[in-house]
């Protein structure tokens, strides 16, 4: 059977893929496989989600799932990823459930687990979820169901927690900054705007009108023109979009240039290293970073580490090694003493308090870095699990050795589709392209199916 659990829950078209009865299936598993490893008092989950439409029944679903097998529920309605992740460990619950799909489409949705202390579910906990789906069990009756109520504070708890994180809180430490927030129509439109202001800032929010059915489309960090267009119209100092469950974000500067997940470790590396506050002077970022981003951080005496392409490989170097930050070219970014996963609006904050504390724009702080031009081929139709064909290693080998120091090549199989990435970085554009289209074309006449 094909496992139900991908690398960041279950997600699925709602109502074809993800249906309420698969999501009270796995309310009911989870908890069931809770109660085994909790008995000295009735589990207690707390449950956010998004603002897609699906989110309504989804939810419903999912908590009568747990609520039916003996555990308390709090509903926290429609708060970032991040937020039930704070709030699991912040209310002491023994488990929080996230319904969301993040930056995908609307149409999409999903259903993610945490573990107590707001840190994500370990596989071998998902495996027993999915294990107790198909097993006979007595279900509770009379007191021994679990209760569910609204938890009334969840905004006001979360915005706390945030601007709590930066030096001086109750200071309006970004007093003076003038901000565009694109929020996606997602779980930040609310807590997001409110945060920044709590913090002093002045802010100008768009994509922050839900209505269901909004979410993601053509706004937020997989969409930056709008919010580029905005920081150029109301003269902003910088400007900040976030994705759907606000998990991640990215950043436009007061000219309207981008600002990846890259430039927005490397500020918040030199920020910590500065405070004495970068665990082991290291960064942990994953093989897709841009090179500009090593060699930026080894001149500052920085060390890099990459991980394979995904935050859940970021999350368990840190853990391993007690790192402090790490993150995604996407603009997940982890601040690990603050949170425990990537957080858009905890990103943003601290970016803007080195903005202040620095007194720089945000084009001079990423300036640290200096992005080499990056370009990605997907060759489809191929086997992707032939990467190590003698002819394409050599072929590799020899695009290596042409760039030397000044760029490097990375050929990784899809994780889910029949495709192979080529990704090539080079000291030019015209070069960068070259490079690439000559080896897919080398992957395409070796591992065609």
């Amino acid at each position: 059977m094909t496992r139900i659990f991908g690398t960041d829950g279950v997600r699925g078209l709602a109502n074809v893929e993800l249906t309420a009865q698969l999501a009270l299936d796995l309310g009911e598993a989870a908890a069931r496989v809770l109660r085994k490893e909790v008995d000295d008092h009735r589990p207690l989950a707390v449950v956010g989600r998004d603002t897609r439409v699906s989110g309504h029944f989804l939810e419903g679903a999912v908590v009568a799932g747990l609520a039916s097998a003996g555990v308390d529920v709090l509903l926290l309605g429609v708060v970032p990823t991040p937020g039930v992740a704070h709030l699991t460990d912040a209310l002491d619950a023994d488990l929080g459930v996230v319904l969301s799909a993040s930056h995908n489409p609307m149409p999409d949705n999903g259903i993610k687990f945490l573990a107590r202390g707001g840190v994500k579910l370990d596989d071998t906990h998902e495996d027993l979820i999915e294990a107790a789906m198909g097993e006979e069990w007595e279900r509770p009756t009379g007191a021994a169901v679990g209760r569910v109520s609204a938890y009334e504070t969840t905004h006001e708890e979360y915005v706390a927690h945030l601007v709590g994180t930066l030096d001086d809180p109750d200071g309006k430490p970004l007093a003076g900054l003038r901000i565009v927030l694109d929020c996606a129509h997602g779980a930040a439109s609310v807590v997001g705007p409110k945060a920044l202001e709590a913090a002093g800032a002045t802010v100008i929010t768009i994509g922050a009108d839900p209505d269901g059915l909004n979410i993601n489309e053509g706004c937020g960090s997989t969409h930056l023109d709008p919010l580029r267009a905005a920081v150029l119209e109301h003269g902003a100092d910088a400007g900040f979009a976030v994705d759907g469950d606000a998990d991640r974000c990215l950043a436009v500067d007061h000219a309207g240039r981008v600002v990846d997940g890259d430039q927005i470790m490397a500020i918040l590396a030199l920020a910590l290293k500065g405070a004495g506050r970068l665990a082991d002077d290291t960064l942990v970022a994953t093989v897709m970073s841009n090179l500009g981003l090593v060699q930026a951080m080894a001149a500052a005496g920085v060390t890099v580490r990459q991980t394979g392409v995904g935050d859940r490989y970021v999350l368990e170097d840190m853990r391993a090694g007690g790192y402090t930050l790490g993150g995604e070219q996407s603009g997940h970014v982890i601040l690990s003493q603050h949170a425990t996963t990537g957080d858009g609006l905890l990103t943003t904050l601290h970016v803007l308090q080195r903005m202040v504390a620095t007194g720089s724009s945000l084009a001079e702080l990423a300036g640290v870095m200096t992005r080499l031009p990056q370009v990605l081929v997907n060759v489809g139709g191929v086997d992707r699990a032939g990467t190590d064909d003698l002819a394409l290693v050599a072929a590799v080998a020899e695009a290596e050795a042409e760039l030397g120091a000044t760029g490097r090549v990375l050929l990784r199989p899809s994780g889910t589709e029949p495709l192979v990435r080529v990704m090539v970085e080079a000291p030019t554009a015209e070069q960068a392209e070259a490079v690439a289209h000559r080896l897919a074309d080398v992957v395409r006449e070796r591992l065609a199916l």
